[in-house]
């Protein structure tokens, strides 16, 4: 048994320490059995010490077993990933404003955000990016998230005043400890090349960006965020697995949707499911069919209500007020 790993999960470190004064206990009472005279009352505490041990071994395991349980069924750590769809610059406009949002409810939660890997257009919009989200809960609140989000509004290019209605896809992509997912090394390709943009003299001299092509799949992922190319390649492959298990999960969604009635859509980044209106302010969840105002707030990240109708909406197939952020 690794006592080390027991001592520092917060919620074993008080049963570790209790099962470390166990062994020295141990010790000294086996030194004591050496003695004749008190072999009978050491081998009768030995016992004891045996029992209190075995007790603690199991509910150290317990508890880790039930935090396993509970970070494979809701991960906390994914890959969200955003990609601008249809309507050119601005599109790529809306999805950098879409990770903006994410990233500040992540804030707001306390939860950590790295940009993976970004590709900008001209105006400083996202024509795709990836960022890694780590903390409690976090899969379990942006799950509903996967899907094309729509956006109508007057760009600021247009001088006609025009409104346009622009989309960008999202992906949640949960990470989990023990992938079901096998990858054949044979299967990939690996390039290495140098990380643009700012970081210092080092990032046009040292390859460190990794590409990966997963060629059964055609899925191709780049990591950038990382230092080395070791540690940028262990993120892309992490990331690839994530991808191949949200395929199949989709694929399994599908074939099992008339047992889904009730819940929220079918995870496909293919549908569409939420309308961003700007001149009417007002944000539209159209598989809820719920909406709410105050889109500035929302765009910085004030989406908890968006958040805890869907979750109302799963647990009882009613959504919540729609009441203004």
């Amino acid at each position: 048994m690794n006592l080390d790993e027991y001592k520092s999960n917060p919620k074993t470190a008080f049963l570790a320490a209790s099962y470390d004064k166990l062994l020295a206990d141990e010790k000294e009472t086996l030194m004591l059995a050496a003695d004749p005279s008190m072999k009978e009352m050491a081998d009768h505490e030995l016992a004891s010490i045996i029992e209190q041990k075995k007790a603690l071994e199991e509910q150290m395991k317990a508890i880790v077993a039930a935090d396993e349980a509970e970070a494979e069924a809701s991960p906390n750590e994914m890959v969200l990933e955003v990609r601008a769809g249809a309507g050119g610059d601005e599109a790529a406009l809306f999805a950098a404003e879409l990770l903006g949002m994410y990233r500040a409810y992540a804030a707001s939660k306390g939860w950590s955000t790295k940009i993976v890997d970004e590709s900008k257009n001209d105006l400083g919009g996202y024509k795709e990016a990836s960022m890694e989200v780590k903390g409690k809960g976090a899969y379990d609140d942006l799950r509903w998230e996967t899907g094309v989000h729509r956006v109508q509004r007057v760009p600021e290019t247009e001088k006609s005043g025009r409104i346009h209605t622009s989309t960008a896809s999202v992906a949640i992509m949960p990470i989990r400890k023990k992938s079901k997912i096998v990858i054949n090394p044979a299967d990939i390709e690996i390039e290495f090349s140098r990380s643009g943009g700012k970081g210092g003299q080092n990032v046009n001299k040292v390859e460190t960006a990794v590409r990966l092509f997963h060629k059964p799949s055609g899925i191709m992922i780049r990591s950038t965020a990382e230092r080395s190319q070791n540690a940028n390649k262990e993120r892309a492959m992490v990331i690839l697995q994530a991808k191949l298990e949200v395929i199949k999960a989709e694929e399994d969604m599908k074939k099992f949707a008339a047992e889904r009635k009730g819940q929220i859509g079918t995870g496909d980044r293919s549908e569409k499911i939420r309308t961003y209106n700007f001149p009417q302010d007002r944000v539209t969840d159209h598989r809820i069919k719920e909406s709410w105002h105050n889109l500035p707030a929302i765009m910085a990240g004030k989406i908890a209500p968006i958040i805890d109708a869907l979750h109302e909406f799963q647990r009882t197939g009613n959504g919540g007020s729609g009441d203004d952020v």
